[in-house]
C-alpha cells in the first residue's frame, strides 16, 4: 500500500512513487525525517548535507511493508526476513531509478545493521531510525540520547549501536556480519580515542 506524506515544506524529499508503506509506517518515517531535520540544523550542517541525510530517511523504510516475494527478487541473497531485506530492496530501486550518492544507498542498505564504512549520512540515518520518539519502548532513554546527538554524535552513536545488538542478542537471533563489524570499529575507535 502506498501512502504520500503530506510534508510541510518543500525542500524535503517524499516517499518515491514505488513506496510500500502502510500509514504507521508512514508516520514513523516523518518522525525520523523531523529528528535528522532537527539535528542537522542544531549541527549547523550544510544544506547539501541537510539534503542527504533526508534522502535517506524518506528511502530507508520505503520497502518495509512490500511483500516478502518482491524483497527476495530486488534484493537476492541470503533468506532474510524483511527486517533485514528491505533496506537493501530500497537501496536498489533507489539506484535504479538514479540516486547515485553512495553514502545515501550505503546509509539505506545498511540501516539495520550497521556499517562501518558509512559517512555521516547512515551514521545519522541509524540512530535516528532508533530514537525516532514514536518507539514505545526505553522512552525516557531515549529522548536523552536524542537531544544528547547534536553535541556528542559519536558516544551516542556507539550508545544506539550496543543496544542494538543487546536487542539482538537477547532475542537469540545472530549479530549479521556488517553489524559485528560495525560495533567492533566503534568500540576500537572509543578505545583509542580514551587513552
Amino acid at each position: 500500500m502506498t501512502s504520500r506524506p503530506n510534508l510541510s515544506s518543500a525542500s524535503r524529499p517524499a516517499l518515491p512513487a514505488w513506496a510500500q508503506v502502510s500509514p504507521d509506517r508512514v508516520l514513523h518515517i516523518q518522525r525520523v525525517a523531523e529528528l535528522v531535520d532537527r539535528w542537522a540544523e542544531e549541527m549547523r550542517v550544510s544544506d547539501s548535507e541537510r539534503a542527504r541525510w533526508l534522502r535517506a530517511v524518506w528511502l530507508h523504510d520505503a520497502l518495509r511493508d512490500a511483500p516478502q516475494a518482491d524483497l527476495d527478487r530486488l534484493a537476492p541473497g541470503p533468506d532474510e526476513p524483511a527486517e533485514l531485506k528491505h533496506g537493501p530492496a530500497s537501496a536498489a530501486l533507489a539506484k535504479g531509478e538514479g540516486e547515485t550518492d553512495r553514502g545515501v544507498l550505503d546509509a539505506v542498505h545498511y540501516h539495520s545493521v550497521g556499517l562501518v564504512e558509512w559517512d555521516l549520512v547512515g551514521r545519522m540515518l541509524f540512530c535516528a531510525d532508533f530514537l525516532e520518539p514514536g518507539r514505545s519502548f526505553e522512552r525516557a532513554e531515549r529522548t536523552a540520547l536524542a537531544g544528547r546527538l547534536p553535541s556528542d554524535p559519536r558516544g551516542v552513536l556507539l550508545e544506539v549501536a550496543r543496544r542494538r545488538m543487546l536487542h539482538a542478542i537477547k532475542s537469540g537471533w545472530s549479530v549479521p556480519e556488517p553489524s559485528y563489524r560495525f560495533w567492533n570499529s566503534l568500540v576500537s575507535a572509543s578505545s583509542s580515542s580514551s587513552r
